[in-house]
């Protein structure tokens, strides 16, 4: 058997792309000598720490191997077994996570809303925000936002803070999924304060693995006392790493400079610049509005045959033909313009093949 052989630069997922260097030295440098276990080292306070100046907020912060878990621990931390969370019927936590939410919670449902954009609106989430049958139904405690959406638009600062007012005022708690957080910042030009704690957000995971980093979310408590018992939380999860410094380390790396911003903000543009080489093609309908490191585009089935007959990867996610591409912090220009090119052939080819 050979040795593994890494694939070209593609579009299926931001999660295949490799470790960025700054990771990646942060974890050569962490690997040298011992350490204590469990987050009692230097690396994973020092990653903490560099967090809360980059929100510039004293916030609780726990890292955990992966999204689902961040989402779901921290749902749970809100929501009882009777209650329930509001979100998008497109969100990762309703439609990739297995029931997760509920499984960690010990029963909180789901109350979903398909809005356009995969965006909530206040007037939404005042709507969702029901307990039609008293205490035959469950109670809404939680309101999840994905930051950026899982059609890769992009929430403003004065939309999450209408959203999160919506919430408070139905004594509900904020929750942002932030997978893809920094493409949201680097799109907005903002502060990560203005579109999580000082807009009303209550917990945010924070994903670090779709930027460059090997494997860690980190979950920032805004409100303190949402933090209470998480520690055992996790653990009982089995999301408690004992060596712990190589999920922190990585985190540190990208931060110390704003490498987590630039790596994001690459991504970003590689987006418009697909999105623009698929716009000079009329078969080529984008689904929605490029904000962040996503394109989501309706082809002919022909071409995305064609297309992954020439080995490109990428994946259905509205109906059988609308494709979402992503683009990550290492997505070269050249492959932008070479599946264009190879975008173009496959929709010339049906005209070719009729002419004669």
């Amino acid at each position: 058997m050979g040795a593994p052989v890494a694939m070209s630069p593609q579009f299926a997922s931001d999660n295949n792309a490799g470790i960025c260097p700054e990771a990646w030295r942060a974890l050569e440098s962490a690997n040298r000598g011992h350490a204590s276990g469990y987050g009692a080292d230097d690396w994973t306070r020092a990653a903490s720490d560099a967090l809360r100046a980059a929100f510039g907020t004293d916030c609780d912060v726990h890292f955990v191997f992966n999204g689902t878990a961040a989402n779901s621990l921290a749902l749970a931390s809100i929501c009882r077994s009777t209650d329930a969370i509001v979100c998008h019927a497109m969100a990762h936590i309703n439609v990739d996570e297995c029931g997760a939410p509920g499984f960690m919670s010990g029963g909180a449902t789901l109350s979903t809303v398909d809005l356009p954009e995969a965006k909530l609106t206040p007037e939404a989430v005042i709507d969702a925000a029901v307990t039609p049958h008293d205490e035959h139904s469950s109670r809404p405690r939680a309101l999840s936002l994905t930051q950026a959406t899982e059609l890769g638009t992009v929430y403003t600062p004065t939309q999450i803070a209408a959203l999160a007012d919506a919430a408070h005022t139905r004594r509900m708690r904020v929750h942002v999924d932030g997978a893809r957080f920094a493409n949201a910042v680097a799109s907005l030009g903002c502060a990560p304060a203005d579109i999580s704690w000082r807009a009303g957000v209550d917990v945010l995971c924070l994903g670090g693995t779709k930027n460059g980093l090997p494997g860690c979310e980190a979950i920032l408590f805004f409100d303190r006392e949402l933090a209470d018992e998480f520690a055992r939380r996790r653990k009982q999860a089995g999301q408690l790493a004992s060596k712990m410094r190589f999920l922190a380390a990585p985190w540190l790396g990208v931060l110390e400079d704003g490498a987590w911003l630039r790596h994001a903000a690459h991504a970003n543009a590689m987006a418009r610049r697909l999105a623009a080489a698929l716009q000079r093609f009329p078969q080529a309908r984008l689904l929605a509005p490029v904000q962040a490191n996503g394109v989501f585009v309706d082809l002919p089935r022909a071409a995305i045959d064609a297309l992954h007959a020439k080995g490109w990867h990428f994946y259905p996610f509205v109906g059988e033909t609308g494709v979402r591409l992503m683009c990550a912090w290492d997505t070269p220009a050249e492959s932008v313009e070479r599946f264009a090119a190879d975008l173009g052939q496959a929709l010339a080819a049906p005209a070719r093949g009729t002419a004669g």
